[in-house]
């Protein structure tokens, strides 16, 4: 099929490499359909007449460096997804006492966030409980969604209806149709924007346990040991780093050490 505009291998290089400067992201080769796709939007909406004249705007407008990493980003999420790491969070928190931090590294549209908040507060039988979540993510519009916390109904039907009930509301009228988070577990949760990339986070303080699945395999192997490296410095020696099904660090074993499922302690190298 005929595109609407010119779209050339040097056009998709160009963005490969400028998303690879934003964000550390790699995009495959294979990916210039939905690069094509994911621009054209943006292209139309600007009245632009074509992907030369974007890269043009894009240097020349500081403020449409965020709306590129948002169009190119993938927010694939739902709740409770991979549900052992849920159940291993709840075994870590029965260990601890006093405060605990959670970092949810790439929170998208909220799912994993508020996932976090109820077993939670499950573990602790209470929404008022000594741990801080604190859920980020690069891209600003999946971040407007999860702070506002309302979701389309299909979203929890994989959610036991215990859970539903006691986490979440059914709207009425305009809302017919979507759900909203509980406000007291929104209160559990804070958003942030933060580029992973960036030299400062606004995390220094230590961290006890950092969701982060199915991230680094955007990213290449330098930049992976990069990022792993300074997420797995903020943890404390028996802290937790939970990563995604299809990520695998046995190579970085100076930095992490697999302590269960797809979940890390930090290595011995670093310590």
């Amino acid at each position: 099929m005929e595109r609407e505009f010119s779209f050339t291998r040097k056009h998709f290089d160009q963005v490969r490499a400028k998303l690879y400067e934003l964000a550390g992201i790699t995009l495959a080769t294979s990916k210039d359909a939905l690069v094509y796709s994911r621009l054209v939007r943006r292209i139309r909406n600007l009245n632009l007449g074509g992907f030369s004249d974007y890269f043009v705007y894009l240097d020349k407008t500081p403020s449409e460096t965020q709306e590129f990493i948002n169009a190119l980003t993938t927010n694939l999420t739902s709740f409770f997804r991979e549900e052992h790491h849920f159940e291993i969070l709840k075994q870590f928190l029965a260990h601890r006492s006093g405060k605990v931090k959670i970092w949810c590294v790439a929170s998208s549209t909220g799912e994993e966030a508020y996932s976090i908040a109820i077993a939670v507060a499950e573990h602790y039988g209470r929404f008022d409980t000594p741990v801080e979540i604190i859920a980020s993510d690069i891209d600003s519009h999946v971040l407007a969604t999860a702070s506002a916390g309302v979701y389309k109904l299909d979203r929890i039907e994989s959610i036991s209806p215990e859970r539903r009930k006691q986490f979440f509301h059914r709207g009425n009228g305009s809302q017919s149709g979507n759900v909203r988070v509980v406000p007291e577990l929104k209160r559990m949760v804070k958003f942030a924007k933060i580029n992973l990339l960036d030299e400062k986070w606004p995390i220094t303080s230590e961290v006890d346990v950092i969701f982060c699945r199915n991230v680094m395999i955007y990213f290449n192997k330098q930049t992976q040991l990069a990022v792993l490296t300074r997420l797995v410095a903020l943890l404390p020696t028996d802290g937790i780093y939970i990563a995604g099904h299809s990520e695998n660090f046995s190579t970085f074993p100076q930095v992490v050490r697999l302590a269960g499922q797809t979940t890390y302690c930090p290595g011995g190298a670093l310590r």
